[in-house]
């Protein structure tokens, strides 16, 4: 795909006339969608698309279109010529955008990391091998993902990652369900095993009859896929630096200085670990780090080239709604094989939904239990929990409250498929929580 996209760049760029100024963003894959249902297949397909997106800036002025590409060299040749022609046409009628910014240096980048991903048939042999026995309903989406920018004014970036994410549940009946998820770039058989298996021994303590708990405040242990429920609010706005600026952030408190998180948590947006690409839709390139939060306090915010023209201050490659990309959250100290004896008694919380602010500016957050919750009585799993609703802040969750975070944080990727696959990741640890409050 790189070489489609560089061609057409080219042609694209030859229709420019005067002082125009064309943006190109390339997005594409090649992937390898597999539905399961009761631990067989229920709808195999194979998906090879790619958009391009073209903006074209003259005084002041930008008007985009995006085209879908069809792989035939002179239809797409054409596309972009009539798709141009018909954007110099209205821009002339738009407004002057004052926000306006754009990379003006010739810059150029390069990453392709090849991993090891499986052939469809491979991994549906040894899905269904592993769960054999079991009501396992999911996901599969493997195959290489790619991003491209290029410029008239000499950019040239490539970025292809191979990834795959395996997103499943391992049913036991009605709504109790253990919930699992797992992505990379490199396949292996004996570790699919091993985390199905993980799944099924949870399946054990879900046949227990559930227990309904009272409302109020209660010890628990978060797996990392809570955790990451939780952080993942940050992305609305939380680490923007237009939202920081406009006091609109659910952690103003915190880059106000008057409230900190725990010692514990630290958050970056980690370019480097992820499989975002380096540089932006404007062409600027994202350093390999961004500091957000360091040891409880604001270390920093995400800065998309509107908010840096708007404030005079600098971007760093966020794109234009400032979410992070590639979010890494520091581990602790708790091996996660000793979390349920830390918990000793309380909550052991696997996944969290239908997450929302319920008090913005305070960091107060709502939702509800997922799946697989369990009460834990001397670090042991009694009996599974009904679905519970929680209220709480941010600045209790993962400040006072906060005991301990696991050692090894777990990587996952965003699994909305709308469109196009996510490049989107997560690094999170599971946390130990002194008191979480329940209201249902």
């Amino acid at each position: 795909m790189k070489q489609i996209f560089l061609e057409l760049a080219d042609h694209a760029i030859a229709q420019l006339r005067g002082d125009e100024v064309l943006l190109l963003n390339f997005a594409g894959e090649e992937t390898d969608f597999v539905r399961f249902n009761r631990a067989q297949v229920r709808q195999p397909l194979s998906v090879r698309q790619a958009q391009l997106t073209l903006s074209l800036i003259q005084s002041g002025r930008r008007n985009n279109a995006t085209l879908t590409l069809s792989g035939n060299p002179a239809q797409d040749r054409a596309s972009v010529a009539e798709a141009i022609g018909a954007l110099r046409d209205e821009l002339a009628a738009l407004p002057a955008d004052p926000y306006l910014l754009h990379a003006n240096e010739a810059t150029t980048s390069n990453r392709e990391d090849r991993g090891r991903l499986p052939s469809a048939a491979e991994a549906i042999e040894q899905i269904t091998a592993a769960a054999r026995g079991t009501d396992l309903v999911g996901l599969l989406a493997s195959g290489p993902i790619y991003r491209g920018f290029a410029s008239s004014l000499g950019s040239r970036h490539w970025h292809a990652v191979d990834a795959f994410l395996f997103d499943w549940s391992l049913y036991h009946a009605a709504d109790k369900a253990v919930k699992c998820a797992w992505a990379g770039s490199r396949w292996d058989a004996a570790e699919l095993a091993r985390r199905i298996d993980a799944g099924r021994a949870q399946l054990v303590h879900l046949a227990k009859p559930a227990r309904t708990i009272e409302p109020g405040e209660y010890r628990v242990y978060l797996a990392p896929a809570a955790v990451d429920e939780l952080t993942q609010m940050l992305n609305w706005a939380g680490l923007s630096a237009k939202a920081q600026r406009t006091k609109q952030s659910c952690l103003q408190k915190l880059v106000d200085g008057d409230a900190t998180l725990s010692p514990l948590v630290t958050v970056r947006e980690d370019t480097a670990g992820g499989l975002a690409p380096a540089f932006d839709e404007a062409g600027f390139a994202r350093p390999q780090s961004v500091a957000l939060i360091e040891q409880g306090r604001h270390a920093g915010s995400l800065v998309s080239p509107r908010t840096a023209k708007e404030y005079g201050i600098e971007t760093n490659g966020a794109d234009e709604d400032e979410a992070m990309q590639s979010m890494a959250m520091s581990g602790g100290a708790l091996a996660e094989s000793d979390a349920l004896s830390a918990l000793d008694t309380g909550l052991a919380i696997g996944n969290l939904h239908y997450l929302n602010f319920s008090d913005r500016p305070g960091g107060r957050i709502t939702g509800l239990t997922r799946f697989a919750t369990f009460w834990v009585e001397q670090g042991k799993i009694v009996a599974p929990v009904n679905v519970m609703r929680f209220d709480d802040t941010l600045y209790r969750l993962l400040g006072s409250n906060l005991e301990a975070l696991t050692r090894e944080p777990q990587w996952t990727m965003d699994t909305r498929t709308y469109g196009a696959r996510s490049v989107q990741t997560s690094r999170v640890p599971g946390a130990l929580v002194a008191r979480m409050a329940f209201t249902l």
